[in-house]
């Protein structure tokens, strides 16, 4: 084995900003006991548009968490990342002192569908409202999809590599697979994850053009993935961050290890073609169990995609059978995000956060909602599951044909 592959990523942070919960705590609370915040869309000048549902983070006080100098140069969705990333940190105990003081040692990765469109919006309506000298001076970066990743770095001091991804909702799990690839070419450690505000109005007439939204008026029935009566995916904001690391050094630090970051493998199989994604999503989960040196057996639950769209269920329910064979029938399949809506390439973040916690406390959490499953998955639905969690399989795919697959060890788990 070459020194580069003796490098493993392992958590040692989170930092979850979403609907049912700000902080990891009262994340995992809400989630663990299948708490469903999915309500009517209350941003103002949203009131009269055809989606009507989704997952908000209310009570969000950016004011409380961040410096005024970093609030007037950023959008929503960074607001909820350098929250995110702060809890992370903090969870962490991370310090540059850790990595011999070098700022070069830390680096930011971050994964973006929709940018800044709140910020943008507000710009544009002085650009035309009152002219060009009323634009602020920050709105050629508070819309970019790299800007959380840049003030995350900046704000931190973290010098080593960064970058964004942006590659549809999948690109929430594609990060992880380039954070570890960095830590893999010698970083110490990578803040990572990913964090969206698409319900300003803006951004929320952009979505309209997206067959597979979910039009119901009714937060009980708007988002219900594998079911008769699926109809589409509830939007929301909100997403998490994570500290990664090298794990000799972190162990080496006396970290708490949250979680190993075992294996990945992303496919692309085209813009709505659900059937073909089929084929798609099933490679990539065989190549992540491949890349962590693991056999389907090995996977004790998996955190489905659940787009809500028949079409797409069917297709993922099918590929979970294909990669997995006859283990399928004896491993747990949950869906927490029905009970918070789907944050684009915040959701498989907070998937990622929830495999992590799950394995960590040895409970599979319900998929809020739904009731009568009409695909053949062991579907957790009302309550929790006591299980032992081992290794855990978070599924994504975007609504532009990406798909991808990683695989999470529990804290405890040894190289092979």
């Amino acid at each position: 084995m070459s020194p580069q592959h003796k490098r493993r990523s392992v958590v040692t942070g989170i930092g979850v900003v979403a609907p049912n919960g700000v902080g990891t705590d009262a994340f995992w609370k809400a989630t663990r006991e299948g708490v469903s915040i999915l309500d009517r869309v209350t941003r103002e000048g949203c009131e009269d548009l055809p989606l009507r549902i989704a997952g908000e983070v209310r009570g969000f006080d950016p004011a409380l968490l961040i410096e005024e100098r970093f609030l007037v140069q950023t959008d929503r969705f960074t607001h909820f990342a350098m929250a995110a990333a702060n809890l992370a940190l903090e969870d962490s105990e991370l310090h540059q002192a850790d990595h011999g003081g070098s700022p070069f040692a830390v680096g930011v990765v971050t994964a973006a569908g929709s940018g800044g469109g709140e910020f943008g919006q507000r710009e544009l309506q002085r650009l035309w409202g009152k002219g060009s000298t009323y634009v602020g001076p920050y709105q050629s970066i508070a819309w970019f999809y790299a800007a959380s990743t840049g003030q995350v770095s900046i704000r931190g001091g973290f010098k080593g590599p960064c970058g964004v991804v942006c590659s549809d909702e999948a690109g929430g799990l594609d990060a992880f697979a380039h954070a570890s690839r960095i830590i893999r070419n010698g970083a110490q450690a990578v803040v990572v994850g990913s964090a969206e505000a698409p319900l300003a109005p803006y951004s929320m007439v952009c979505q309209l053009g997206y067959n597979d939204l979910s039009r119901s008026g009714d937060p009980a029935r708007a988002y219900l993935p594998f079911t008769a009566d699926a109809c589409g995916f509830v939007p929301a904001e909100g997403g998490g961050m994570l500290v990664v690391e090298e794990e000799s050094v972190a162990r080496g630090r006396g970290a708490r290890v949250r979680g190993v970051v075992a294996g990945h493998a992303a496919t692309f199989t085209g813009a709505g073609r659900w059937e073909q994604s089929r084929e798609g999503l099933a490679q990539a989960i065989r190549l992540a169990l491949d890349d962590a040196g693991l056999a389907a057996e090995d996977v004790d639950v998996v955190f489905a995609d659940a787009l809500g769209v028949p079409e797409a269920d069917r297709a993922e329910a099918l590929a979970i059978a294909d990669a997995l064979g006859t283990h399928t029938r004896r491993v747990p399949v949950t869906a927490p995000k029905t009970g918070t809506g789907r944050a684009y390439c915040g959701a498989p973040v907070l998937d990622t956060v929830a495999a992590a916690l799950a394995m960590e406390h040895g409970v599979v959490p319900p998929t809020p909602n739904v009731v009568e499953v009409c695909h053949d998955l062991d579907l957790v639905t009302g309550v929790a599951r006591v299980a032992e969690l081992r290794t855990a399989l978070v599924l994504s795919r975007g609504l532009m044909g990406s798909n991808s697959a990683l695989v999470l060890r529990h804290a405890a788990d040894t190289p092979r």
